[in-house]
């Protein structure tokens, strides 16, 4: 058996460069050339659009000519212990005109009679209720054919918006007409616990810069599920947000853009989010993440080939290189394990899993990436805790990027043996652990 394996691999050894050597130069090179991205883009897109605060005075939202209406769209599924705080921020906005709509599709417990309460306390709120659930994608379409404005705000049955968080993505909305839609910056509440706050410095670093490099590229690989908004109609061009979707926000992006409409990224829309600070919680959520980008990318990457959809090419080309830097490192970890049992030939061979020369560059790249992240993001964090908890990321590299390798791993074949148009379902996240101070200040 051992004699086989060897003879097998030798079949595809090369005298000049060594699959090994492939394999390694792209898992180290890949994580690299991305970072310098992220970092590059992110700081033209804080330069030119961004950078517009004199130190200690605030930068209010720009007024906006009408103050078009805009109706909040909150899907609640099982959300009993969330939803008050959820709607009483989204009646708290700082707005002249809006609605807020919440939608209870088929809740098990008491969200149904706890909207029904504070409908009747709120003059501007109404409940759509759903007899039974149909997955958040229906959800959204509902509240979006009830909803009476042609600007959509959708945040979760959980999510916490900022007051002016609607201003600054009606900014956009209204500022040309070819804006079908503008991502929020969320940001995480709970921090008590080292995935807490390794998350913390995720959005910011990783998240945040990605999301501004983006948009200087040209196009956005995803709106934030958890604060969005949309043009209606822009949404009823491309048919609302799909069904048998993981990720319906993944999606929706792709087509919104790839029928030519912009998609904006706005910071200061600000809106505050529970994740999970559990492993079975967080591996639960990532997978999805995951499922979501390659369902999405088997489902449009015929069309990445046309030139009309030339800007979303580098997107396409990004989250595919992410798919295969995964396969690369759990190729490399598989020939590691594999030669400690049997004897391989020296292109095949791996000898050590620990970083070494090219580990430390990466280490210190990633490093830099957290110092532009803190420097671009200290206006949206509170100032006593933002040095503290970016103490933390220093454990971000080995935490993450090991969970964004298995979840790509298990995640592409779930996407490829998924049953089609099977409707896409709620499920309760861990939403970890409550904090016991507010972050809105």
């Amino acid at each position: 058996m051992e004699a086989a394996i060897a003879e097998v691999m030798s079949l595809f050894a090369w005298d000049t460069i060594s699959f090994r050597d492939i394999l390694f130069s792209y898992a180290f090179y890949y994580p690299l050339a991305m970072a310098w991205m992220w970092m590059i883009g992110g700081i033209w897109y804080f330069l030119r659009w961004e950078n517009r605060y004199k130190k200690g005075v605030d930068f209010p939202p720009p007024p906006v000519d009408g103050y078009s209406p805009v109706s909040i769209l909150i899907p609640c599924f099982n959300e009993e212990d969330n939803i008050r705080d959820t709607i009483r921020y989204a009646l708290a906005s700082e707005y002249p005109n809006f609605e807020v709509v919440a939608i209870n599709d088929g809740s098990a417990d008491n969200t149904g009679q706890i909207l029904s309460e504070l409908a009747m306390q709120h003059f501007n709120l109404r409940v759509v209720t759903l007899a039974a659930n149909q997955g958040k994608a229906m959800a959204l379409r509902a509240g979006a054919t009830a909803a009476r404005y042609e600007f959509l705000v959708c945040i979760d049955g959980d999510a916490l918006i900022h007051p002016t968080a609607v201003s600054w993505i009606v900014h956009h909305l209204s500022s040309g007409n070819r804006v079908g839609a503008v991502t929020g910056n969320p940001r995480v509440i709970n921090r008590s616990t080292l995935l807490g706050k390794l998350q913390v410095g995720e959005f910011s670093s990783t998240i945040g810069l990605m999301k501004r490099a983006q948009r200087v590229y040209g196009r956005i690989f995803t709106v934030s599920g958890v604060i969005a908004g949309y043009r209606r109609t822009a949404l009823h061009r491309v048919g609302y947000w799909a069904e048998n979707m993981v990720t319906e926000d993944i999606d929706i992006s792709w087509r919104l853009q790839m029928d030519h409409w912009d998609i904006r990224f706005e910071p200061d829309a600000l809106c505050y989010i529970y994740m999970p600070e559990t492993f079975a919680g967080l591996w639960k959520q990532r997978l999805r993440w995951a499922q979501g980008g390659a369902e999405v990318l088997m489902k449009y990457s015929a069309q990445l080939l046309y030139w009309k959809n030339r800007r979303f090419f580098l997107v396409g080309v990004e989250y595919m290189a992410s798919v295969i830097w995964a396969y690369s490192m759990f190729a490399i970890i598989i020939l590691y394990f594999l030669g400690l049992v049997v004897p391989l030939q020296p292109a095949w061979q791996v000898d050590t899993l620990l970083p070494e020369w090219n580990g430390v560059i990466l280490g210190l790249t990633a490093m830099l990436q957290f110092a532009v992240s803190l420097i671009i993001d200290r206006r949206y964090e509170p100032k006593k805790r933002f040095l503290r908890n970016y103490f933390w990321v220093i454990w971000y590299p080995l935490a993450f990027w090991l969970l964004s390798l298995l979840t790509t791993i298990v995640a592409v074949p779930k996407a490829i043996l998924k049953r089609k148009n099977i409707r896409a379902r709620w499920n309760s996240p861990d939403r970890g652990i409550r904090p016991t101070e507010e972050l809105m200040s």
